[in-house]
Formats: C-alpha cells, structure tokens, sequence
C-alpha cells in the first residue's frame, strides 16, 4: 500500500530539492520551521529557483533546510471522513510473551483490541540479547497469521528500544518482506541494553542518533516502506534529558516524531489490597546518576495520568512547540500483565532459552496486583488517517493528527483552526497576517453509553491553551515556555454532545500555536507555572491512591499560525 500524500518529503537523500524550495508544495504542507524559512527565502527571492537552489547549497541542503512534515491542510468530507481523514484508535506500545516481564500471545492482545474498539497496534517487545537474537524473529510469524485472521485490525511488527543513554522508545515499520531483518539489525547495532550502552555519556548519546539515522536510511534505500520512533515514558526516570529529545527529532524529524504523553501501567495507582498500590504509569522513582539534574522532582510523578512533559502548560512539550518543532503525544497502554486477568504464564517456560514463555494458562484467580490494561480499554491514541491501511496510519502519526483520552471520555473530537482565509486541523500549520483575527473551533461527541468501567463519563471542562512561537532556543537543555498558557475554559454539560465551542482571539501579534485538553473536573489543581498560566491543570497524582478512572483528561496536538 503506498502513502497517500501526494508529495515526496523525504529530504534526507544527498541533492534533493527540500521542501521550503519546492514551489509546488504549499504552506499548509510545511512546519512552522518550514514555513518560517521559506518566508524569508520568499523575500530574498530564492523559493522557485529549487533546482538552481540545491545546485549552490550541494551535500549540506537537508541539513539546512530539513524541517518535519507538517499535516494536511482540510481536505473537504470525504463518505464518512470528517475533515478528509479517518479518525482510527490506536495503541503503538504493547507486550507478548516474547517480552521477559510480559505473558500474553500476539493473539490475545488483537482479541482484546479489537473488542475495545481499536484499529491499530503495534507490537513492541523489549530490545534484550535473547530478543535480538531470537525473539524479532519467533514473534513475526504470529503477528503475521494475526494479519490474516483479522483484517480490520491494522497490526504492525515494533520493539520496545533501549535508546542508548536513555529511557525506551517505541520503533516500528510498514510490514513487508524484510521488517524482520530491519529490525533485527536495528536492535543488535544500537540497543542499549544489547550494546551495553544505557549509561549517559556523549557516545552512548551519539549511539541513539546513529540509531534514528539507520531507520531514515533504511527507509530512503526502500529495505521498509516507512519507520517512526516514539519516546515512551519520557520523565519516568529523568534520563531523557531536553538536549537529547530535541537532538533525536533534529536528527531525523521524520522519523523521530514524538513521546508518550500519558504512560500505560494506568492501573499501577489503584490502591492496595485493590491494586499495585504503586504510581500511575509506575512513575515512583526518584533522580538517579543518569538523571538530568535540572529536572524537578515533580517530574518523576504523574499529573492527571499524564508525563509531567505533557502535563506541565509551559513545560517542556510546550518549550518544543514555540520553537515551532513538530513533537507530537500519544497514550498507550504499555500492556504486560492485565489488571484482573485470570491467566499466569505458561508452566514449563524457558525464556533464557527459547527468547518466549509457553502459552498463558488459567490460574482460577484474580490478579489485582497488575498494574495494565488491554489495549484500548483505557487509553486510546486517536490517529486522523487518509485510509484504513498501515501507510495512511504512519502518515497520520507523523502528521500530528492525533488526539488522546483516558477511560472513553469522548466519542470523537474535531478541532480545526481558521485564520487568514485558511483552515486546519490538528498538526497543521496556516499562514495569515500579522493583525488577522484567529477562530478555534472544537467540536465534541460525548460517549451515549458506559465505558469499560461500567459508568457514564461525563466532560465537564475545555480549555484553550495558547503560546508564542519564538524560535530556536539558545540553550538546548531548555524545558520552560513562558509564553504558554491557558486563555479560556469552557463548561461542559451533559446537553452539549455535538456543539461546537468557538474560541475567538482577535488581531493576533505573532506567530502561535494552539491546543485543546478537557477533563471530567474530578481532580485539578493549579498548574506548576502558577495559577496565572494555568488555573485549573490536572492534580499530581498520589503515589499507592490514584484510581485512574476517577480522573479523566484528553489532551490534542497542536495546530500553529505563523504570521507575515
């Protein structure tokens, strides 16, 4: 299956024209970054010279101009499309019994998926000798025969990368015939734990680059149709300091596209003898010798089920995005071990040796002391797709069209953004003049029956978070926007399924990005930046009492408007 996007941006290849100069790709199509550069090439008169271009800047044009593929621009209703995509519910973090700390078949995982309404998953065992080795390989052909037997779910092969010098990541590929061997080369050249290269230092942080550098390549010499990365519980620990997300994404922003902005392990919170009685996502760590010290320790917590990246307006996602950087967030459940599953792994298992466990078994109990859920019964990463196939997902991700929520707090969310005459959806970026008057429009859909929790959600609260796009930052361990805040809230009521809530910002002075969050007002609290930035934000999460269902949020990506 071939990507839909009908432009080539695949400007890693020595002496190809980028897309800043190629005039046949619209603003819309470009990221702020993008955008900006090509405004002021515009007026020095280079941006339709691209060939002549390329010529004159020879081996260093990506480097120069490289920038991430920004969203579609509105494509107009399509069927049952809204805004011309197909919004599928996925989830890119998941574990079998191919994993050293997991149990469950490939198949388990798709049965459960798909009857919690999902249409895409990735597959994602941990990098270990015995994975590299064997395990990429064994699991292949069970997710293959999951492919065959059930061709509504979308199933991708991934792993679960030890970056070097770093927390873990989310890798994956477009199935085809040599994901296997991709991915297995992948692993044993750059895993941390195979490379015996987590500690932090300059060269283990250079062994992650080379690692997102070996996937771009893989994809430009056509061994995979596509490949992404995602960091997955970014401030878990604090080793994933601010200068190596932004050195990943500016290494290869077409693959490097994001972070889990929620964790899995949701159900770790739930309170003993009930549950783990541990952290939401199992954040309860403390700094260690890896740790970037500049992090507080309110970072190594949750917020509302969130990363305290994610969760933080002004923080460090926020720091990402006025520098007009494409960054995108998902939540996944990060499923090992199931919350009140009834199955313990398979007698006789020998992970050492085989790189699997037998098959899970019965146990006649109820094990209240995992800390997960099934993929899609609690997290949901909801992905705007041109189709239902693996391309249009991967576009869709690397896009930025997404939004998240916890326990099926909305049915479907649209957010689009008018200024200057255009208008865009989520990862967009529009251009309109300085002076122009800026629309946000949200559109909601409230669940009409009971989550998996067996109750009702109910939205109680929108809020509009806004901030300046001021450029590239001079320190690069920078995790503050000062800009960033929350410009209105609106309230939510049962009757409000399927309004629309307009935010006006009139005359706007600068460049700006927008994004949506809401919650179902259980818990909230001001924000880390102050009342003033953020009124109402989501509560820290309290370690051993924090029953994720009693605190609901969701949370989109960002849409920019650059001015001229």
């Amino acid at each position: 299956m071939g990507h839909s996007h009908p432009h080539d941006h695949s400007h890693d290849l020595p002496g190809e024209v980028p897309p800043v100069l190629d005039a046949s790709i619209p603003d819309s199509e470009l990221s702020p970054s993008e955008v900006s550069r090509r405004g002021f090439l515009r007026r020095a008169g280079i941006v339709g010279a691209g060939a002549a271009a390329a010529g004159a800047f020879g081996g260093t044009v990506a480097g120069a101009f490289g920038g991430p593929q920004a969203a579609h621009a509105d494509e107009g209703q399509q069927g049952d499309k809204r805004d011309g995509y197909l919004w599928l519910a996925g989830d890119h973090h998941i574990h079998t019994q191919y994993s050293p700390d997991a149990q469950y078949r490939v198949s388990d995982h798709v049965h459960h998926a798909s009857a919690n309404g999902l249409d895409w998953m990735v597959i994602t065992d941990h990098g270990t000798d015995q994975h590299a080795k064997i395990g990429v390989e064994k699991v292949n052909p069970d997710i293959r025969r999951a492919r065959d037997l059930h061709q509504d779910m979308l199933v991708f092969q991934g792993l679960e990368w030890n970056i070097p010098s770093a927390e873990h990541g989310t890798v994956f590929v477009h199935p085809g015939k040599d994901e296997v061997a991709v991915l297995k080369e992948f692993e044993n050249s750059f895993d941390g734990s195979v490379k015996k290269a987590s500690g932090s230092s300059p060269a283990n942080e250079a062994l992650a680059i080379a690692g997102v550098n070996f996937l771009a390549d893989a994809v430009n010499r056509k061994r995979v149709q596509d490949a992404l990365f995602l960091a997955n519980h970014p401030a878990r620990k604090g080793i994933d300091s601010p200068h190596e997300i932004r050195g990943w994404r500016d290494a290869q922003p077409r693959i490097a596209v994001g972070m889990e902005g929620a964790p899995g392990h949701q159900a770790a919170g739930i309170k003993a003898p009930l549950g783990p009685g541990s952290g939401r996502g199992y954040y309860d760590n403390k700094p260690g010798p890896d740790s970037f010290p500049g992090y507080p320790l309110e970072s190594y917590i949750t917020w509302g089920g969130f990363d305290w990246m994610t969760a933080t307006v002004g923080g460090l996602w926020d720091s990402l995005l006025a520098e007009g950087k494409a960054w995108w967030i998902t939540a996944n459940s990060d499923s090992h071990s199931v919350y009140g599953d009834t199955s313990t792994r398979g007698p006789g298992s020998d992970f050492n040796t085989n790189g699997f466990y037998n098959d899970p078994v019965y146990s006649g109990g109820v094990n209240l002391g995992n800390g997960d859920f099934w993929p899609g019964f609690y997290s949901r990463t909801h992905v705007g797709a041109a189709s239902h196939s693996y391309a249009a997902v991967m576009d869709g991700i690397r896009a930025g069209r997404i939004w998240v929520d916890h326990g099926r707090l909305l049915d479907s969310l649209d957010v689009s953004v008018r200024a200057g005459g255009s208008r865009g959806t989520l990862g967009s970026t529009l251009q309109a003049k300085r002076g122009s008057d800026v629309e946000v429009r949200i559109r909601i859909g409230l669940p009409q029956e009971a989550n998996w929790a067996q109750y009702l959600p109910q939205l109680k609260r929108i809020d509009v978070i806004v901030g300046d796009v001021t450029g590239p930052v001079a320190d690069r361990d920078t995790f503050k926007a000062p800009n960033t805040k929350v410009v209105q809230s609106f309230e939510v009521t049962p009757a409000d399924n399927g309004r629309e809530f307009v935010f006006r910002l009139p005359k706007m002075d600068g460049a700006k990005y927008f994004r949506i969050r809401g919650t179902d007002g259980n818990r909230s609290a001001p924000g880390l930046m102050g009342a003033a930035v953020d009124p109402q934000g989501p509560a820290a999460d309290v370690l051993g009492d924090a029953d994720p269902w009693k605190d609901l949020w969701f949370y989109t990506n960002p849409i920019w408007v650059l001015t001229h």
